[in-house]
Protein backbone atom coordinates (compact mmCIF):
# COMPACT_ATOMS: atom_id res chain seq x y z
CA UNK A 1 0.00 0.00 0.00
CA UNK A 2 2.99 2.49 0.41
CA UNK A 3 3.98 1.93 -3.11
CA UNK A 4 0.70 2.18 -4.33
CA UNK A 5 0.71 4.76 -7.04
CA UNK A 6 -1.92 8.00 -7.59
CA UNK A 7 -4.50 5.40 -9.60
CA UNK A 8 -4.18 2.87 -7.27
CA UNK A 9 -4.75 5.00 -4.39
CA UNK A 10 -7.97 6.42 -5.97
CA UNK A 11 -9.40 3.14 -6.78
CA UNK A 12 -9.46 1.64 -3.40
CA UNK A 13 -10.80 4.90 -2.32
CA UNK A 14 -13.19 4.70 -4.76
CA UNK A 15 -14.50 1.34 -4.05
CA UNK A 16 -13.78 0.81 -0.55
CA UNK A 17 -15.08 3.83 0.84
CA UNK A 18 -18.53 3.76 -0.61
CA UNK A 19 -21.19 1.16 0.03
CA UNK A 20 -23.18 1.55 -3.00
CA UNK A 21 -20.47 1.13 -5.38
CA UNK A 22 -19.28 -2.34 -2.90
CA UNK A 23 -22.74 -3.51 -2.22
CA UNK A 24 -23.80 -2.37 -6.38
CA UNK A 25 -20.72 -4.57 -7.54
CA UNK A 26 -21.59 -7.64 -5.43
CA UNK A 27 -24.78 -7.86 -7.11
CA UNK A 28 -23.44 -8.08 -10.82
CA UNK A 29 -20.95 -10.50 -8.81
CA UNK A 30 -23.57 -12.66 -7.76
CA UNK A 31 -26.01 -12.24 -10.95
CA UNK A 32 -23.42 -13.37 -12.95
CA UNK A 33 -21.53 -16.20 -11.13
CA UNK A 34 -23.79 -17.32 -8.61
CA UNK A 35 -26.28 -19.53 -9.90
CA UNK A 36 -27.85 -20.89 -7.20
CA UNK A 37 -27.30 -20.68 -3.41
CA UNK A 38 -25.02 -23.36 -2.33
CA UNK A 39 -26.66 -24.91 0.62
CA UNK A 40 -23.56 -27.06 1.17
CA UNK A 41 -21.45 -24.13 2.09
CA UNK A 42 -23.47 -23.89 5.16
CA UNK A 43 -22.29 -27.17 6.47
CA UNK A 44 -18.38 -27.28 5.70
CA UNK A 45 -16.26 -27.39 8.21
CA UNK A 46 -14.60 -23.55 7.60
CA UNK A 47 -11.87 -21.94 9.71
CA UNK A 48 -12.38 -19.14 11.37
CA UNK A 49 -8.92 -17.49 13.11
CA UNK A 50 -10.03 -14.57 15.18
CA UNK A 51 -8.41 -12.79 18.33
CA UNK A 52 -6.00 -10.23 19.52
CA UNK A 53 -3.06 -9.66 16.63
CA UNK A 54 0.69 -10.03 17.14
CA UNK A 55 -0.83 -13.49 18.76
CA UNK A 56 -0.02 -15.84 15.93
CA UNK A 57 -2.36 -14.91 13.83
CA UNK A 58 -1.05 -14.40 10.41
CA UNK A 59 1.57 -17.70 10.97
CA UNK A 60 -1.82 -19.58 11.57
CA UNK A 61 -3.18 -18.07 8.37
CA UNK A 62 -0.59 -19.21 6.37
CA UNK A 63 0.27 -22.54 8.12
CA UNK A 64 -3.24 -23.64 7.36
CA UNK A 65 -3.32 -21.91 3.53
CA UNK A 66 -0.31 -24.13 2.41
CA UNK A 67 -2.29 -27.34 3.20
CA UNK A 68 -4.32 -26.57 -0.26
CA UNK A 69 -7.50 -27.30 1.41
CA UNK A 70 -9.01 -23.96 1.82
CA UNK A 71 -10.10 -20.86 0.02
CA UNK A 72 -8.83 -17.53 0.95
CA UNK A 73 -9.12 -13.85 -0.03
CA UNK A 74 -5.94 -12.69 -1.19
CA UNK A 75 -3.96 -9.41 -2.30
CA UNK A 76 -4.54 -9.78 -5.52
CA UNK A 77 -8.39 -9.67 -5.07
CA UNK A 78 -8.17 -6.20 -3.58
CA UNK A 79 -9.39 -3.57 -3.68
CA UNK A 80 -12.55 -5.62 -5.24
CA UNK A 81 -12.92 -7.42 -2.09
CA UNK A 82 -16.85 -8.40 -3.08
CA UNK A 83 -16.22 -8.90 -7.03
CA UNK A 84 -13.67 -10.99 -7.14
CA UNK A 85 -14.61 -13.08 -9.83
CA UNK A 86 -16.22 -10.49 -11.87
CA UNK A 87 -13.22 -8.12 -11.41
CA UNK A 88 -10.83 -10.62 -12.33
CA UNK A 89 -12.40 -10.59 -15.29
CA UNK A 90 -11.23 -6.84 -16.30
CA UNK A 91 -8.36 -6.40 -14.06
CA UNK A 92 -5.54 -8.40 -13.88
CA UNK A 93 -2.28 -8.14 -12.07
CA UNK A 94 1.31 -9.34 -12.56
CA UNK A 95 2.62 -10.76 -9.21
CA UNK A 96 6.17 -9.48 -7.87
CA UNK A 97 8.96 -10.84 -5.33
CA UNK A 98 7.62 -11.56 -1.65
CA UNK A 99 8.45 -9.11 0.58
CA UNK A 100 7.73 -8.72 3.92
CA UNK A 101 4.76 -6.63 5.06
CA UNK A 102 4.71 -4.01 6.64
CA UNK A 103 4.91 -5.28 10.17
CA UNK A 104 8.92 -5.89 10.11
CA UNK A 105 7.71 -9.14 11.37
CA UNK A 106 9.62 -11.05 9.43
CA UNK A 107 6.61 -12.42 7.30
CA UNK A 108 6.48 -12.19 3.57
CA UNK A 109 3.88 -11.63 1.19
CA UNK A 110 2.72 -11.37 -2.60
CA UNK A 111 -0.26 -11.16 -4.16
CA UNK A 112 -0.78 -14.98 -3.95
CA UNK A 113 -0.55 -14.35 -0.26
CA UNK A 114 -4.01 -14.84 2.13
CA UNK A 115 -4.63 -11.94 4.28
CA UNK A 116 -7.30 -10.49 6.49
CA UNK A 117 -9.92 -8.81 4.31
CA UNK A 118 -13.40 -9.68 4.44
CA UNK A 119 -14.13 -7.51 7.55
CA UNK A 120 -14.71 -5.18 4.22
CA UNK A 121 -17.99 -7.83 3.49
CA UNK A 122 -18.83 -7.64 7.24
CA UNK A 123 -18.82 -3.77 7.54
CA UNK A 124 -20.87 -2.93 4.07
CA UNK A 125 -24.07 -5.03 5.47
CA UNK A 126 -26.07 -5.37 8.74
CA UNK A 127 -26.29 -8.67 10.83
CA UNK A 128 -29.18 -9.52 9.10
CA UNK A 129 -28.22 -8.66 6.13
CA UNK A 130 -24.70 -10.70 6.67
CA UNK A 131 -27.15 -13.83 7.35
CA UNK A 132 -28.88 -13.58 3.91
CA UNK A 133 -25.55 -12.57 2.15
CA UNK A 134 -23.11 -14.55 4.12
CA UNK A 135 -23.09 -18.00 2.45
CA UNK A 136 -23.18 -16.42 -0.95
CA UNK A 137 -20.20 -14.27 -0.16
CA UNK A 138 -18.42 -17.07 0.80
CA UNK A 139 -20.03 -19.36 -2.21
CA UNK A 140 -18.55 -16.77 -4.47
CA UNK A 141 -14.93 -17.02 -2.97
CA UNK A 142 -14.62 -20.98 -3.12
CA UNK A 143 -15.75 -20.64 -6.98
CA UNK A 144 -13.07 -18.03 -7.55
CA UNK A 145 -10.54 -20.54 -5.56
CA UNK A 146 -12.05 -23.86 -6.78
CA UNK A 147 -12.28 -25.11 -3.24
CA UNK A 148 -15.02 -26.25 -0.82
CA UNK A 149 -13.60 -24.56 2.90
CA UNK A 150 -13.28 -21.46 3.47
CA UNK A 151 -10.30 -19.75 5.43
CA UNK A 152 -10.56 -16.64 7.75
CA UNK A 153 -8.07 -14.49 9.78
CA UNK A 154 -10.39 -11.41 11.36
CA UNK A 155 -9.17 -10.31 13.83
CA UNK A 156 -13.13 -8.56 14.96
CA UNK A 157 -14.65 -11.93 14.24
CA UNK A 158 -14.51 -12.49 18.04
CA UNK A 159 -17.45 -10.52 18.00
CA UNK A 160 -19.82 -12.41 15.85
CA UNK A 161 -18.79 -16.17 16.56
CA UNK A 162 -22.51 -17.12 17.51
CA UNK A 163 -23.37 -15.03 14.40
CA UNK A 164 -21.32 -17.00 12.15
CA UNK A 165 -22.49 -20.24 13.67
CA UNK A 166 -25.67 -19.71 13.58
CA UNK A 167 -24.64 -19.25 9.69
CA UNK A 168 -22.53 -21.90 9.03
CA UNK A 169 -23.31 -24.99 11.71
CA UNK A 170 -20.09 -26.74 11.39
CA UNK A 171 -17.53 -23.89 11.59
CA UNK A 172 -13.78 -23.80 13.57
CA UNK A 173 -12.94 -20.79 15.06
CA UNK A 174 -9.61 -20.75 16.43
CA UNK A 175 -8.43 -18.10 19.30
CA UNK A 176 -4.74 -17.45 19.71
CA UNK A 177 -3.39 -16.10 23.21
CA UNK A 178 -0.08 -15.08 24.11
CA UNK A 179 1.91 -14.56 27.28
CA UNK A 180 0.62 -11.24 28.28
CA UNK A 181 3.49 -8.98 28.96
CA UNK A 182 5.02 -9.96 25.60
CA UNK A 183 1.82 -9.58 24.02
CA UNK A 184 1.08 -6.19 25.07
CA UNK A 185 4.69 -4.91 24.36
CA UNK A 186 4.11 -6.43 20.74
CA UNK A 187 1.00 -4.52 20.55
CA UNK A 188 2.83 -1.51 21.85
CA UNK A 189 5.53 -1.51 19.31
CA UNK A 190 3.35 -2.14 16.84
CA UNK A 191 1.17 0.81 17.79
CA UNK A 192 3.75 3.61 17.64
CA UNK A 193 5.63 1.69 14.27
CA UNK A 194 2.42 2.40 12.36
CA UNK A 195 1.77 6.04 13.76
CA UNK A 196 4.83 6.76 12.35
CA UNK A 197 4.26 5.17 8.76
CA UNK A 198 0.83 6.69 8.74
CA UNK A 199 2.56 10.17 9.32
CA UNK A 200 4.77 9.58 6.27
CA UNK A 201 1.52 8.67 4.14
CA UNK A 202 -1.90 9.12 4.90
CA UNK A 203 -3.19 6.46 2.47
CA UNK A 204 -1.99 3.98 4.78
CA UNK A 205 -4.07 5.04 7.42
CA UNK A 206 -7.10 5.27 5.20
CA UNK A 207 -6.28 1.45 3.82
CA UNK A 208 -6.34 0.20 7.03
CA UNK A 209 -9.51 2.28 8.37
CA UNK A 210 -11.51 0.67 5.00
CA UNK A 211 -10.34 -2.83 6.06
CA UNK A 212 -11.25 -2.51 9.85
CA UNK A 213 -7.30 -2.49 11.05
CA UNK A 214 -7.79 -0.25 13.74
CA UNK A 215 -5.51 -2.55 16.15
CA UNK A 216 -2.85 0.15 15.46
CA UNK A 217 -1.79 3.47 14.57
CA UNK A 218 -4.19 7.09 14.36
CA UNK A 219 -7.41 4.99 14.01
CA UNK A 220 -7.02 3.17 16.96
CA UNK A 221 -9.96 1.69 18.81
CA UNK A 222 -10.06 -0.27 22.08
CA UNK A 223 -11.43 -3.90 22.12
CA UNK A 224 -12.81 -2.95 25.73
CA UNK A 225 -13.43 0.31 27.55
CA UNK A 226 -10.19 1.35 29.46
CA UNK A 227 -10.42 1.09 33.35
CA UNK A 228 -7.29 2.53 33.95
CA UNK A 229 -4.96 3.23 31.21
CA UNK A 230 -6.02 5.44 28.26
CA UNK A 231 -3.25 6.40 27.01
CA UNK A 232 -1.85 4.16 23.98
CA UNK A 233 1.53 4.57 24.39
CA UNK A 234 1.64 3.43 27.74
CA UNK A 235 2.44 -0.41 28.51
CA UNK A 236 0.01 -0.68 30.95
CA UNK A 237 -3.07 0.16 28.27
CA UNK A 238 -2.13 -2.89 26.00
CA UNK A 239 -1.89 -4.84 29.05
CA UNK A 240 -5.32 -3.92 30.88
CA UNK A 241 -6.77 -4.47 27.14
CA UNK A 242 -5.40 -7.85 27.39
CA UNK A 243 -6.99 -8.70 30.18
CA UNK A 244 -10.38 -7.21 29.60
CA UNK A 245 -10.37 -9.22 26.20
CA UNK A 246 -9.45 -12.46 27.38
CA UNK A 247 -11.32 -12.36 30.76
CA UNK A 248 -14.53 -11.78 28.28
CA UNK A 249 -13.95 -14.00 25.72
CA UNK A 250 -12.07 -17.09 27.37
CA UNK A 251 -15.54 -17.04 29.77
CA UNK A 252 -17.83 -16.98 26.86
CA UNK A 253 -16.58 -19.58 24.49
CA UNK A 254 -14.78 -21.64 27.00
CA UNK A 255 -17.79 -24.18 26.70
CA UNK A 256 -18.01 -23.79 23.11
CA UNK A 257 -17.04 -26.88 21.05
CA UNK A 258 -16.09 -25.79 18.38
CA UNK A 259 -14.03 -22.59 19.70
CA UNK A 260 -10.14 -23.39 20.14
CA UNK A 261 -7.92 -21.50 22.36
CA UNK A 262 -4.52 -22.07 21.06
CA UNK A 263 -1.26 -21.22 22.89
CA UNK A 264 1.43 -19.20 20.87
CA UNK A 265 4.39 -20.06 22.62
CA UNK A 266 3.68 -23.62 22.02
CA UNK A 267 3.10 -22.99 18.51
CA UNK A 268 7.04 -24.40 18.11
CA UNK A 269 6.11 -27.76 19.08
CA UNK A 270 5.53 -30.44 16.60
CA UNK A 271 2.81 -32.87 18.65
CA UNK A 272 0.91 -29.19 19.23
CA UNK A 273 0.79 -28.85 15.97
CA UNK A 274 -0.28 -31.83 14.93
CA UNK A 275 -3.15 -32.34 17.31
CA UNK A 276 -4.20 -28.73 15.71
CA UNK A 277 -4.44 -30.20 12.75
CA UNK A 278 -6.80 -33.01 13.63
CA UNK A 279 -8.92 -30.48 15.29
CA UNK A 280 -9.64 -28.32 12.15
CA UNK A 281 -9.87 -31.77 10.30
CA UNK A 282 -6.58 -31.85 8.67
CA UNK A 283 -5.04 -35.45 7.77
CA UNK A 284 -1.86 -34.28 5.93
CA UNK A 285 0.39 -32.06 8.05
CA UNK A 286 2.16 -29.37 6.40
CA UNK A 287 5.35 -28.23 7.73
CA UNK A 288 4.87 -25.52 10.46
CA UNK A 289 7.97 -23.44 11.28
CA UNK A 290 7.00 -20.88 14.14
CA UNK A 291 9.96 -18.84 16.13
CA UNK A 292 8.42 -17.82 19.42
CA UNK A 293 9.79 -14.14 19.92
CA UNK A 294 10.77 -12.98 23.39
CA UNK A 295 11.48 -9.08 23.24
CA UNK A 296 13.53 -8.12 26.24
CA UNK A 297 11.06 -5.48 28.07
CA UNK A 298 12.59 -2.14 29.98
CA UNK A 299 9.36 -0.11 30.29
CA UNK A 300 7.64 0.14 33.53
CA UNK A 301 4.16 -1.35 34.17
CA UNK A 302 2.28 -2.31 37.05
CA UNK A 303 2.51 -5.25 38.46
CA UNK A 304 -0.74 -6.44 40.17
CA UNK A 305 -2.37 -5.61 36.67
CA UNK A 306 0.43 -8.14 35.08
CA UNK A 307 -0.23 -11.01 38.11
CA UNK A 308 -4.00 -10.36 37.17
CA UNK A 309 -3.21 -10.83 33.58
CA UNK A 310 -0.79 -14.36 34.00
CA UNK A 311 -3.69 -15.65 36.12
CA UNK A 312 -6.43 -15.35 33.26
CA UNK A 313 -3.30 -16.85 30.78
CA UNK A 314 -2.79 -19.85 33.35
CA UNK A 315 -6.30 -20.16 33.48
CA UNK A 316 -6.98 -20.51 29.66
CA UNK A 317 -3.52 -23.15 29.48
CA UNK A 318 -4.58 -25.49 32.07
CA UNK A 319 -8.05 -25.95 30.08
CA UNK A 320 -6.61 -26.67 26.84
CA UNK A 321 -7.93 -29.78 25.25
Amino acid sequence: MQNYNFIQKFLHDFYLGNKFIKKSLYEIEKIIFLEKKNDETRTKNHLFITGLPRSGTTALLNFFYKSNQFASLTYENMPFIMAINFCSKIFTKSNYKKKERFHQDGIFYDLKSPEALDEVFFSTFSNNEIKQELINFISLILINKNKKRYLSKNNLNFKRIELLQEILIDSIFLIPFREPLQHAYSLLNQHNHFIKLQNQDDFIRRYMNYLGHNEFGKNHKSWNIPRNYKNFIDLNYWLEQWLLFYQHVFEKYKQNKNCYFICYENLNNNNYVGELFKKVHLKEKVDFQFKVSQNKIDNDFNEDLYLEAVKIYDKIKSNLT
